[in-house]
Parts: C-alpha cells; sequence; structure tokens
C-alpha cells in the first residue's frame, strides 16, 4: 500500500512538471524583441564614424538595413552602442538595424527579432572660417537640404529647415511629381519621362534618359539602389546612383503612385488598391491590401509601413508588407502624401487637412493646418515636419506635427513633392 502511494505521488509530481514545462516553453515563445532608440546620432555631425545607442529586450545577432553598417554584430539585452563605419558627407534617413534569434526547447523552434529606424542625421564636413559663407551649394558643409518639387519644372529648396526657400533652376519645363535622396544624390522624377539628379545638395540638376515612356510619380532610395514607380505598372531601378536605369517587371498594368524602402524592403502602391513588395527592387510580389481605392503613398517606421490615399483610405503592415489591416482615419478627404518621424506619422490631404497618428499608424487624428487648399506631399528631416500643396503652399512644423506655419514659397506652381 505504501509503495502504490510513493507510486501515485511520483506519477502526480511528474504531471505538474510537464504541465508547467510546457506553460513555460509557451510563454517563452510569447516573447518578443523590441528596440528603442536610447542616444541618436547628432546632427549635424562632422564625425564619419558616429556612435549610436539603442535599448533592446533581448540579445542577439545584429545585422543592419540601409545606408549604414557596423562591425558590430552582436546585440546585449539592455543598452548597446555601436560605432557606425565610415560614412560620406550627406544625409542618411534610411538606417536600420535589427536584433534576431532563435530560441529552441525539446519540442519546438521559433525565430524571433525587432527592428528600428535610425533617427534621420546629416554628416557634414568642417567648414573653414575662409569659406565664403554665402555660397548657396550647401555640399561644402554638407547642411540638411529641402526639396519640393512641382509643375512646370518648379524646385524650390531650403537650407535652414525650410524657414526659407530659394528657386533651383531644373531645366525642365515638365511637371515633377517625386523626390528621393540617397549616397549624396538627389533623384527628382516626373511627367513624360523625366528623370533629374543632382550631387551637390540639389544646388543644380542634370537630366537623364529614362528607359520607360511613362509618367513617373515617386522614388525612393535603399540598400543603394533607387526605385521608382509609374504609370501602367511600370517600375524602373537604378543601382549607379540615378545615373543609368533599368525597367523592371512589376506583375500589374495599374498605375502605381507610391514607394518607400525600410526593413530591407521595397513597398509601391497605387491605383486599386495595389501594393507590391520586393526586397532588392527587381522582383515583385503582389500583395492583397483590403481596399480597391487608389493608394496614393507609402512610408515607414517602427517597423510598421503605412499606405494612404482616396477617400480616407489608411492601411497598414506590421509583418514588412506581407499582410495588412486598416488604420482607422478621421477624415473622407484624399490623402496624397503620408511621412514618418520622432514615432509619429503624418499625412498631407485634400482640403488643407492634416492627419496625425502617434500609434504607429493604428488611428489618426485631425491637427489644424491652417489653410483650405488640398496638401499634396510631406517629408520630414532633422526634427522638422515639411510639406507642400496647391499653388505654391509650404507649411511645417518643429513640434512633432502638431502645429503647423505657413512659409513662403517663392512660387505659386502646385507643390507635388517632398524630399529631404
Amino acid at each position: 500500500m505504501k509503495n502504490n502511494l510513493i507510486c501515485y505521488l511520483f506519477i502526480t509530481l511528474s504531471i505538474i512538471l510537464n504541465s508547467c514545462t510546457e506553460g513555460f516553453e509557451e510563454e517563452y515563445f510569447k516573447i518578443s524583441i523590441v528596440l528603442k532608440e536610447v542616444t541618436a546620432i547628432t546632427t549635424p555631425t562632422t564625425d564619419t564614424t558616429p556612435d549610436y545607442t539603442f535599448s533592446s529586450t533581448e540579445s542577439g545577432a545584429l545585422t543592419y538595413g540601409g545606408s549604414c553598417s557596423s562591425s558590430t554584430t552582436s546585440a546585449i539585452s539592455g543598452n548597446n552602442t555601436i560605432t557606425l563605419s565610415s560614412l560620406s558627407v550627406g544625409i542618411y534617413a534610411d538606417c536600420t538595424i535589427t536584433v534576431s534569434k532563435t530560441m529552441t526547447t525539446n519540442k519546438s523552434e521559433t525565430n524571433l527579432s525587432g527592428s528600428l529606424t535610425i533617427t534621420p542625421f546629416t554628416v557634414s564636413s568642417a567648414v573653414s572660417s575662409s569659406d565664403d559663407s554665402s555660397s548657396d551649394d550647401s555640399s561644402s558643409s554638407g547642411s540638411g537640404v529641402f526639396l519640393l518639387v512641382g509643375d512646370s519644372g518648379n524646385i524650390v529648396r531650403s537650407t535652414d529647415n525650410g524657414s526659407t526657400w530659394d528657386n533651383v533652376t531644373s531645366g525642365t519645363v515638365r511637371n515633377i511629381r517625386g523626390v528621393g535622396f540617397g549616397n549624396n544624390t538627389f533623384v527628382l522624377v516626373g511627367n513624360t519621362d523625366t528623370i533629374l539628379r543632382s550631387t551637390n545638395n540639389g544646388a543644380s540638376f542634370s537630366t537623364v534618359t529614362s528607359p520607360a515612356s511613362s509618367n513617373h510619380q515617386e522614388v525612393t532610395f535603399g540598400n543603394n539602389t533607387f526605385v521608382a514607380v509609374s504609370g501602367s505598372g511600370t517600375i524602373l531601378r537604378s543601382t549607379d546612383n540615378g545615373t543609368t536605369w533599368d525597367s523592371v517587371t512589376s506583375g500589374t498594368v495599374r498605375h502605381l503612385q507610391g514607394v518607400t524602402f525600410g526593413n530591407n524592403t521595397f513597398v509601391a502602391v497605387g491605383h486599386n488598391g495595389e501594393i507590391h513588395t520586393s526586397s532588392d527592387g527587381s522582383t515583385w510580389t503582389s500583395r492583397t491590401s483590403g481596399t480597391t481605392e487608389q493608394l496614393a503613398n507609402v512610408t515607414f517606421g517602427n517597423n510598421t509601413f503605412v499606405a494612404a490615399g482616396y477617400n480616407g483610405t489608411i492601411v497598414r503592415s506590421t509583418d514588412n508588407g506581407a499582410n495588412w489591416d486598416n488604420g482607422t482615419s478621421p477624415t473622407n478627404k484624399h490623402i496624397y502624401g503620408i511621412v514618418f518621424g520622432n514615432d509619429t506619422f503624418v499625412g498631407f490631404a485634400h482640403s488643407g487637412k492634416i492627419v496625425r497618428s502617434t500609434d504607429n499608424g493604428a488611428s489618426f487624428s485631425y491637427v489644424t493646418s491652417g489653410v483650405t487648399i488640398y496638401l499634396l506631399d510631406v517629408t520630414f528631416g532633422n526634427n522638422t515636419f515639411v510639406g507642400g500643396g496647391g499653388l505654391g503652399t509650404i507649411l511645417r512644423s518643429t513640434d512633432n506635427g502638431t502645429t503647423w506655419d505657413s512659409v513662403t514659397s517663392g512660387t505659386e506652381e502646385h507643390l507635388w513633392g517632398a524630399g529631404f
């Protein structure tokens, strides 16, 4: 009898231990890796190998995306300080870091990862006191440059965080629609095959040959590659800083309106809810957006892609563009432009409407713009949101998109594209 009781207790204890172990394993795999910025890189900086500090909730392998890299290949749980590999003078707005690890038990294996976009920063060269301060070529100092582009070849440029603007000669009278920046190069795209390129911080531009006869709408940069989208599903790609371009197959004949890059992924959006993703800008995969509304633009931040479009449509993806769900929109106006900065998504819309989200694009609310004309595109840099709209409208915010001021543009042409 005593032996039977001992056996019973042993079996009961085994069941309890096994149940606890299974429960531990189940909870173990619910762990996620969360990265947060601790110390941003000072901007502008003359340090070509700046330090950057972030925190991670888990240890793991450390990888890099965009224009930045580092010799540090592993992260610890807690604060991590990395030194970026040597950088050229220019603006860095596409740098990402990812921590990943594999968790294994005796029953299963799970791959975990978390990513973070480094707050944009500018690397500048030291300017001696003998330099001519009247020069309008900011490439000499590498200071941050905002560009707004629009109808009839209009380009306006600001080197003081959008406070004042000067006209730049584009060399074309065609309508310009999009702005991209990477590897110290601005690329502009527009109607009737227009592609323009600048290597002096937007002070002057030269014309580049387009391989496709189409109205180009938007351009972005990532992984040393420029990608532009156009009408009839046309996608262009350049791997030599915008000097030469090739057409690639998108898989659609519908018009594509917007494109962005984040977390080693290009995302293109367009008419009828079209969304396509690519890791290299060359091979594209069609995704289901859940909407048939026209998507006008797309952006990336905090591991989240957010696309916006007609009738107030907002969709978002937290798995690199594979799946999309609806964000809550306060408007039925067309949202033409959207951007991310300082943990905030900001959208520019028709009738002077501005929408803003601080919960990773899950929900948006109105903020006051002070204008009633349609707003077309918005960008972010140096802790400043800057955007343009109809009849030369320029708006600027230095408090994360909460309040906005009107700035004189010097043109009455519609400003369709914004870049930094």
